[in-house]
Order: structure tokens, then sequence, then C-alpha cells
């Protein structure tokens, strides 16, 4: 088994994998309120938040890192490849509500920052806690600098801010990260996004979401909210994401096996990456599987694959 994946080295990466859903007008922050896991009402201008959108049965159709630009205004990050069908299935739900749903990614210039560029823009205590927002030269131009989870301890941030910012020019000049050491720092931070291939594959303690504040139980109804619910105070919460690592590369909706029980699958990849050196992925997998058998890939006789740490702690209580 290849060792543990280097580090994120410090710089500027390309995020062309994601992209940005803008809620605009006097009720966007009610009118997300009542269709995402996170309360984004009581959400302040700074700090941001991890969100999922799901289906009725509590299954994640989206995952967002959102944060309010302005009173009448939020910004949602989320997987390319999920943005059209996201966008169109919340507006099916503005109705009456003030508020426009727009796919702003071509307005933004999207980066990820880690290491010495986050810490030079928000100061080194600030840039190792996830969750708060940075602006930059305030203005209508302002970039707005978003600390996400470290990845191996190094500092991670989204950067947004609108084409042709004067901010954009001052990050660039840090050294360049390729799309795949930020997928694999991606994965090693243990957070994952839902994409196409696990579009409602997953509630969202699945994916470890309220450990990492993605779900807020005290807020009002949304969709698939009873399901949500149920499964966290039911104590029927049986299956995580962890990060595992095989001798190859994986892909997401790939299935996991237990060597003791081939007839079915007991996991599934969630997200996956590889700089060509080290293959890294977050995977759900049932409780009872991460003990004392080993896991594969594909079938019982598949690639091993081996358990990672994860960097953060489980919540068995809200």
């Amino acid at each position: 088994m290849p060792l543990t994946p280097t580090p994120l080295p410090h710089g500027v990466s390309p995020l062309l994998h994601l992209g940005v859903i803008r809620v605009s007008g006097a009720d966007a922050a009610n009118f997300l309120h009542n269709q995402l896991t996170q309360d984004v009402l009581l959400l302040d201008a700074k700090h941001v938040r991890l969100a999922a959108f799901c289906n009725a049965k509590g299954r994640m159709q989206a995952s967002f890192v959102l944060y309010k630009r302005a009173a009448d205004e939020v910004l949602l990050v989320c997987r390319r490849d999920l943005l059209a069908q996201t966008l169109k299935r919340l507006s099916m739900f503005v109705l009456r509500a003030k508020a426009k749903l727009t796919d702003a990614s071509a307005d933004f210039t999207l980066l990820g920052l880690s290491g010495d560029v986050v810490q030079h823009l928000c100061g080194t205590a600030a840039s190792t806690e996830p969750g708060l927002r940075h602006v930059v030269n305030e203005g209508p131009d302002s970039a707005d600098v978003l600390t996400i989870h470290p990845s191996q301890g190094v500092a991670r941030a989204l950067f947004l801010a609108p084409v042709g910012s004067p901010s954009t020019q001052a990050v660039t000049a840090f050294a360049s990260l390729s799309a795949e050491q930020w997928g694999v720092a991606e994965v090693m931070s243990g957070v994952a996004w839902v994409e196409l291939a696990t579009y409602e594959a997953f509630v969202p303690q699945m994916l470890n979401y309220e450990s990492l504040d993605g779900v807020n139980f005290k807020k009002g109804c949304y969709p698939g909210q009873e399901v949500v619910a149920r499964s966290q105070f039911r104590g029927t919460l049986k299956r995580r994401a962890f990060i595992v690592q095989a001798d190859e590369a994986m892909r997401a909706g790939q299935e996991i096996f237990l060597s003791a029980d081939p007839s079915q699958p007991c996991g599934l990849v969630a997200q996956a990456a590889s700089d060509g050196v080290s293959h890294v992925a977050i995977a759900e997998l049932q409780l009872s599987a991460t003990q004392g058998h080993s896991l594969h890939l594909d079938s019982a006789q598949g690639p091993v694959l081996a358990l990672l740490p994860l960097p953060y702690p489980l919540r068995d209580d809200i």
C-alpha cells in the first residue's frame, strides 16, 4: 500500500469542477432556509457553512459551501456537474418568494488557496479556523476568502471575486497547484461533495455532514427533514464516511465489499482523487465493515482498501 499522500503544497489551484449559484432578492435567505439543511436566516455575513439540498426521503441531491455576500444575496458553491439540475429544481420552489436564482459561475473567478496564501490574506490564526469569511479590498469588486476545512494540517480556502477584480491578480501571483493536487487534498480533508455519480445516494449523516456543521437540527422544516432528524435521534446511524486508500485510482460511485461477504456491497465511493502517486477516496461505509475484515473495491476479490484516519471527530450527539 502506498504511503500517506504528501500534504498539499502552498499555492493557488483552479477549481473547474465547481460552480456558483447566486440567489438574490429580499427573500433570498428565507427561501434557502426553507430548502436546505442549514439555518440560513441565522447565518451572518462573517461566516460560511456547509449545507445540503435533499429530496423528500432525505437523500442529498446537492451539497454547498454557502455564505451571504450581501443582505439580499447568497452565493452557493457546488459541483458544476450538478449545478444546472440543482438550479432548475430549486427554482421550482420559489413560487411567490422574492428570490431569483441564476448560474453565476461566469461572473466570478473561483480558486482554491492553501497554506501561506490563506495566511497572507486572512492572518495566521484565522486561516486555520474553517467557516470564516474574509473580505479583500472592500467595494463592488471586493473578493471573498472563505476558509474551509484544512487538509493534513494545511490551511485551505475558496477565493471568489467578480471577474476582473484587481484582487485576483495579486492572488494568482502565488505558486500554482494542479487540479489533481487539490483533489487529493479535498479527499484528505474528509469533506465530500455530492456529485452526479452520487446523486441521491446519501442522507447527510452518511457523509458526516452533521459532524461538519452542515445540518442544523433546531431549524424548521425543509425537504427530507423528518428522515434526517429521525436518523439522528433514533440512533440509526449505521453508515458513515471514511477516508480510504488503494493501489489504483478510484471513482465516485464504485461499490465496496467486505472479504467476508461477497454477496452485497458494504459501502460506496463518494469522492475520489489521484495525483498519479496517491489514490485516495472518501467512502461511505457500514460502521460494522470497518472492524475486522478487509475492504475491497468492486468485488470481494477486488483491490484492497486501507482505512486512513479522519481529521475530525464524529459526533454522537448534536
